[in-house]
């Protein structure tokens, strides 16, 4: 392998959803693994996702995450991967039942805040629980965001 392409996969993998923490208040957070096909980890590797629209949803007691948009990979000929299938996520049966029995309760969600490589090279999600910020709460958060911003530039 050559050093062009050995730069070309990452395992610091870290992709954040920043826009969840501006719509939502996180309740509960969980790590999951994820059910990928074909090419989906290179893309990954090579820091080609998009968590922006992504939400979970239960399908026969099934955790799986929807609107995930992993970009095909280059190299992948006809072998490669649809860009937004739903992907299956992997729970303990206990984390699965509670998650499940708190989504009943009114406006809370389920999605996606984090995707990283984790030591042993396998693809996790952190996903969180959820609950919808009103327009109030998020101009309470921009006006920490600001203060902390200019405590920040203060201590230079």
């Amino acid at each position: 392998m050559t050093k062009k392409e050995k730069g070309r996969f990452a395992n610091d993998i870290n992709i954040k959803n920043k826009r969840a923490k501006f719509e939502y208040e996180f309740i509960d957070k969980y790590l999951a693994g994820m059910v990928l096909k074909g090419t989906e980890i290179k893309s990954i590797r090579e820091g080609k996702v998009n968590l922006q629209d992504g939400y979970c949803y239960f399908k026969d007691g099934e955790l799986f995450v929807k609107n995930v948009h992993i970009a095909p990979y280059a190299q992948g000929s006809f072998y490669n991967h649809s860009e937004d299938r739903e992907r299956k996520l992997l729970l303990r049966k206990q984390e699965l039942s509670k998650l499940e029995s708190k989504l009943n309760e009114k406006g809370l969600t389920i999605i996606p805040i984090r995707l990283f490589i984790n030591d042993r090279g396998l693809a996790k999600m952190e996903i969180a629980l959820g609950k919808g910020k009103k327009l109030h709460d998020k101009r309470d958060s921009i006006k920490e965001r600001d203060v902390k911003r200019e405590m920040d530039r203060m201590k230079f």
